[in-house]
């Protein structure tokens, strides 16, 4: 059976290293924080937030999946593979839609068009355009009120000290959202099978923690520095819009993708400060690889199903 699980751990170990960008990514590209002591921060809140609130989404996901273990496997697998090659690329991925696209790849080899829930893939697809949209107008909301609050402190030095504060504090709530979210793609399809719900969000969250740690370093520069040029305090913005979405969406039990909501809220957090789009090209990069996940994941996981069947 731990076969079985070697998977889910390798997709978590690659959302670490993938997602970690979207919550301390802003604030160690502009020098704020030190890498090495924010993935220990990331890490340490990953796993708590995976604990703490990622039973709802467990249960959902698990209720998506095939009952067929193997197939669970070969989907997440693939969803693992999809991501570890996106972010080698350097290109920030929805680790829900690669296993999404694994879960139905896996389905439709077996049981044909009619192995996907049109109703529960109209939901989740919903989710998805929202997450970004979400994001970029909570950017354009909390910009200017607090900005308008942060003004009244008297002191520069008072200003630095509260941005690096509120740093290390959004960045916690961002990697505690990330694991209450986002465990349910990694552990989700073997939750009530061959894992309780604890034991899920235990291992998922250590998984993911493993990967922040180990490998997170080379997306963590992709979003903040080469899509919008941020100062620290409104990359302060963009990481509390992006966490807030996320930590919504894992309240109502549904894994979205914080690279999503990290790519709305820097452009809502941009242009709320004036700033124009820094690299159309990248953007351009990052959306190509939200519509290519699932494709990807979904072929790899129909053409492995298929060899074992």
């Amino acid at each position: 059976m731990f076969i079985l699980l070697l998977p889910s751990l390798f997709l978590g170990w690659s959302l670490g290293a993938n997602d970690a960008a979207n919550v301390f990514g802003p604030f160690v590209g502009s020098g704020l924080i030190s890498y090495r002591k924010a993935t220990i921060v990331a890490s340490i809140f990953v796993i708590l937030g995976s604990v703490l609130g990622g039973a709802r989404g467990l249960q959902n996901i698990s209720s998506l999946s095939t009952s067929d273990l193997l197939l669970s496997s070969i989907a997440v697998l693939s969803g693992a593979l999809t991501v570890t090659i996106m972010t080698k690329l350097g290109i920030p991925v929805s680790t829900s839609q690669a296993v999404v696209g694994g879960i139905i790849g896996a389905n439709v080899t077996v049981m044909g068009i009619g192995g996907i829930d049109f109703s529960a893939l109209t939901k989740i697809l919903t989710v998805w355009f929202l997450t970004p949209v979400g994001a970029f107008f909570l950017s354009l909301i909390f910009y200017p009120a607090l900005s308008f609050l942060f003004r009244r402190i008297p002191s520069i030095q008072i200003q630095d000290r509260v941005i690096k504060i509120s740093a290390w504090i959004i960045g916690a709530y961002g990697a505690f959202s990330l694991g209450a979210n986002n465990v349910a793609n990694v552990t989700g399809v073997f939750a009530g099978k061959i894992l309780t719900i604890e034991q899920a969000a235990f291992l998922g969250g250590i998984s993911i923690a493993i990967g922040i740690l180990t490998y997170s370093k080379n997306v963590m520069l992709t979003v903040r520095k080469n899509l919008i040029e941020l100062d620290h305090f409104t990359s302060l913005i963009a990481v509390l819009s992006q966490a807030m979405v996320v930590w919504i969406f894992s309240l109502i039990g549904i894994p979205v993708s914080s690279s999503q909501a990290i790519v709305g809220a820097v452009l809502g957090a941009g242009y709320s400060k004036g700033m124009n789009l820094g690299n159309k090209k990248v953007l351009i990069r990052i959306l190509s690889g939200w519509f290519l996940t699932p494709a990807v994941s979904g072929t790899l996981s129909f053409l492995l199903t298929s060899l074992i069947k």
